[in-house]
């Protein structure tokens, strides 16, 4: 007979100095959107105390979601569609108003562009028939590009 296993001890919530200092580690990484620290420190506290930790960070410029996606877009922008680019900065809990603000500030190259660099790393060749044309088009839409720029974009490699 197998003895029980013994039980995890119950952890001690953390108070709001142990709290902050896990939120500056983590974003001593890399910058991280305010939904994203408090889904990260929700097992370890509070939400009292985690939220007066994520105020305390944005009122001392350490947290901004502004600077989070200015550095999300600037690092994955190239290889991604505004639709993907889009999706992914709401999920991460930044507002519409800046994912539109920071989609259109220009700073990427043109859509059409993106997407043909993105197509000339992965396909060596154009479509020769319907099948290639449409996986193609999928991987193209998979990487978050509108049916028009896929379209544009195949057309011209025929």
């Amino acid at each position: 007979m197998r003895s029980p296993r013994p039980t995890a001890k119950a952890k001690e919530p953390l108070g709001v100095s142990e709290l902050r200092a896990k939120a500056i580690a983590l974003l001593a990484r890399r910058e991280h959107s305010r939904a994203e620290l408090l889904r990260k420190l929700s097992p370890h506290g509070s939400i009292e105390d985690i939220e007066t930790v994520l105020a305390d960070l944005q009122r001392h410029n350490l947290q901004s979601d502004t600077r989070f996606a200015e550095s999300y877009v600037r690092s994955v922008g190239e290889r991604f569609g505004a639709a993907k680019l889009r999706h992914t900065l709401r999920s991460k809990g930044i507002a519409a108003d800046l994912v539109e603000a920071e989609l259109d500030r220009g700073e990427l190259p043109d859509e059409t562009e993106r997407a043909k660099a993105v197509w000339a790393r992965k396909f060596a060749a154009a479509p020769e028939d319907a099948k290639e044309w449409a996986r193609q088009a999928r991987f193209l839409q998979s990487r978050g590009f509108s049916t028009d720029v896929i379209r544009r974009v195949l057309k011209e490699q025929e």
